[in-house]
């Protein structure tokens, strides 16, 4: 125990000390140093106070999130089989930690005793948002409930946990497991270049002659774009649709069911309606009937330009090589010829110009450009991986910001798509400033033999997307770590990712790094304003596909899923109103949707279209005085990126931008006000 490192206290997470083994020793000895932390609060003689009892409550554990923090992220970006397995056995743990410490009545007593008196209290703005947050915390999750039936939450909870977990490691076994294995060359007709050597580098790592393709997206997607054969585009789409829903043991329809109905039960236990009614209650949104009327009246928007554009590019595909009937697996391709019949545009043509050197090198440019902020690449801070690059961030006067991982490749360990996420909190400590540990981990397209790593533009957006996030962690400045960074509401954390997009498609940014990998020549001018002119293609048809997912979820969590026999069928009823192409009897949506079954968005998809407009109104306060007016950036730092969750959302919103959210400006950035 003594020479385990998660044990002791470091800095920096010490990756290159950490043996699997030490994971569950070290969290089962944290959850009982962090139960003797709330044992002396609850034994505590003195009157409850806000300093003794809230406060002292927000410091506990602080080891114990650091250790459990690199497990998860590990679990997430580096996993293998003793990692799924350690999971399946800390996860429940900690559930039943929380619970332990969520249904505490000594704990909830004292603060329920200081809530009571908040009104005499005079505590800072920050304090109070504190203690509501705390006193919430309890209330919401079952302090107020009978003997009987926390035993049923505690329950529900445990089998939870394990659920989305064995939900995420089927989604990841299912596109490791799948490959297409190419050896005649006639079926790569269309396929670029590097897409090719890609390929080919994959079949020679897995030691096979010839190509081979993954459902990985920077293999998938290309596959799916520019390959001629139709009858292998439909593989591949069947079977990244398909993931989870094989009937086989990496199924995960009982699972969804599962885990719909037990939150549906937990939020009927806690006195909600639904499992959406008790999230909603804790977001911007406020309620599910203003989710659906959001919903619906960007849907009203959006379907009638979504028809128009599926028509012409059924008319397009007809013309083009008499295709009758548009199938999911013919979508990506024909839009992609017609995006280059009418713009001239590629992504190949595009992709020499975003080496992701040049790119990483541009976003933090533009981090310097808005808020004066300095990254240096350095060697010595430990990592989880090699591909892992890390950097010091510092301020105009040299001050430590933040320390910022980034990962940017493929590999068997690591689940599909992008995200941010932290090692340590910012938070006040002893006086302190304590800065954040923050990291990326994307899925870009691998260097090859003959070429560096080239982006799509797809892939640039999806790098300032996360960094946006990043930011909002880099730049926290709040006393509580619970209330720092990204702890906001779920419908506001993705403003400060969505509005880091714009940036892509603007002529100041693009010239600051967009240069050939082998010419060094700066992007020509006619492609930029044909990345502006091609900005809105095919949005309607976008937003359909958007609203659709935060349809479905809301179907799955807006009410009793206990009647649900059969996931498909329930899916294609919830999906009939945003329906372009015909269903695939073979794929299913759900038993792959990670986001809300797995991470962080059930009854939250809504939220990457409602922080859209968010940003849209944002951003055109920059377009007007500048895409890099500083004013404007200390504003947007001041009042959005550095407060956390102390301030409400709406509040910060106005503060920054001196008026509520304009959804007028979405549709217009959109293309779909007519």
């Amino acid at each position: 125990m003594n020479n385990n490192p998660l044990l002791h206290p470091f800095n920096t997470a010490p990756f290159s000390k950490i043996e699997n083994k030490h994971f569950l020793p070290a969290i089962s000895k944290l959850i009982e140093e962090t139960k003797a932390e709330i044992d002396t609060i609850t034994s505590n003689t003195e009157e409850p106070s806000f300093k003794n009892t809230v406060e002292a409550l927000e410091n506990t554990g602080e080891q114990l999130d650091r250790a459990t923090s690199i497990f998860f992220n590990l679990n997430s970006a580096e996993t293998n089989d003793e990692i799924q397995k350690l999971a399946q056995e800390i996860s429940p743990m900690l559930t039943e930690f929380s619970n332990d410490m969520l249904l505490n009545e000594a704990l909830f007593e004292r603060i329920k005793t200081v809530y009571n008196q908040k009104d005499t209290l005079k505590l800072s703005g920050e304090q109070q948002m504190l203690l509501d947050k705390k006193y919430k915390a309890f209330s919401r999750n079952g302090a107020n409930l009978s003997e009987e039936k926390k035993s049923k939450l505690r329950k529900i909870d445990t089998e939870l946990s394990k659920l989305s977990l064995t939900f995420g490691e089927n989604i990841l076994a299912e596109t490791n497991k799948f490959e297409l294995h190419i050896t005649d060359e006639k079926d790569l007709s269309g396929l670029p270049e590097g897409v090719l050597e890609a390929a080919a580098q994959t079949a020679e790592e897995k030691g096979k002659e010839g190509w081979v393709f993954t459902l990985d997206y920077p293999s998938y997607v290309p596959f799916l774009t520019y390959a001629d054969n139709r009858k292998l585009r439909k593989k591949m789409a069947i079977a990244f649709g398909a993931k989870g829903f094989h009937n086989d043991k990496l199924d995960n329809q009982q699972n969804v069911l599962q885990i719909a109905t037990l939150r549906h039960k937990r939020a009927n236990l806690l006195g909600y309606k639904s499992h959406a009614h008790f999230v909603l209650e804790e977001r911007m949104a406020e309620t599910l009937e203003k989710v659906k009327l959001f919903l619906t009246e960007l849907l009203e928007k959006a379907k009638p330009a979504a028809k128009r554009e599926f028509e012409e590019l059924t008319a397009f595909a007809k013309e083009l090589d008499s295709i009758d009937h548009l199938e999911k697996w013919d979508g990506a391709y024909y839009s992609e010829k017609l995006k280059q019949k009418l713009f001239n545009l590629d992504d190949e043509k595009l992709k020499p110009y975003f080496e992701l050197k040049n790119v990483i090198n541009g976003v933090f440019t533009v981090a310097e450009k808005l808020y004066g902020l300095h990254f240096e690449e350095v060697q010595n801070i430990d990592k989880y991986h090699a591909d892992v690059k890390t950097y010091e961030v510092k301020d105009d006067e040299g001050e430590l910001v933040a320390i910022f991982y980034a990962d940017f490749h493929p590999r068997a360990g690591k689940r599909n798509g992008a995200w941010m996420t932290s090692y340590k909190p910012q938070q006040m400590k002893d006086g302190k400033n304590e800065r954040p540990h923050i990291s990326i981990v994307c899925n870009f397209t691998k260097p090859t033999a003959s070429k560096p790593s080239l982006l799509t533009f797809n892939e640039v957006t999806t790098l300032f997307h996360e960094f946006g996030h990043a930011l909002h962690g880099m730049l926290a400045n709040t006393h509580y770590p619970s209330l720092s960074g990204t702890s906001v509401y779920w419908d506001f954390v993705e403003l400060p990712s969505q509005i880091l997009e714009n940036w892509c498609y603007e002529k100041e940014t693009l010239e600051l790094f967009a240069t050939h990998y082998k010419t060094g020549e700066v992007i020509p001018m006619e492609y930029l304003e044909k990345i502006k002119e091609s900005a809105t293609f095919h949005e309607g048809m976008a937003t359909l596909r958007q609203l659709s997912f935060g349809l479905l979820d809301m179907t799955w969590h807006g009410s009793d899923p206990s009647g649900i026999k059969d996931v498909k069928a329930f899916e294609v009823a919830a999906f009939d109103d945003t329906k372009l192409y015909p269903d695939v009897n073979e794929n299913c949506m759900s038993t792959a949707f990670s986001h809300i079954f797995q991470g962080g968005y059930s009854a939250g998809y809504y939220s990457y279209k409602w922080a859209e407009v968010l940003d849209a109104d944002a951003f055109a306060l920059f377009k007007q005085e500048g895409i890099f007016n500083k004013k404007v950036a200390d504003r947007f730092k001041g009042f959005v990126l550095s407060q956390g969750g102390t301030v409400d959302p709406m509040e910060l919103y106005i503060k920054f931008r001196g008026q509520k959210p304009d959804p007028e400006a979405l549709l217009k950035r959109a293309g779909l006000l007519q």
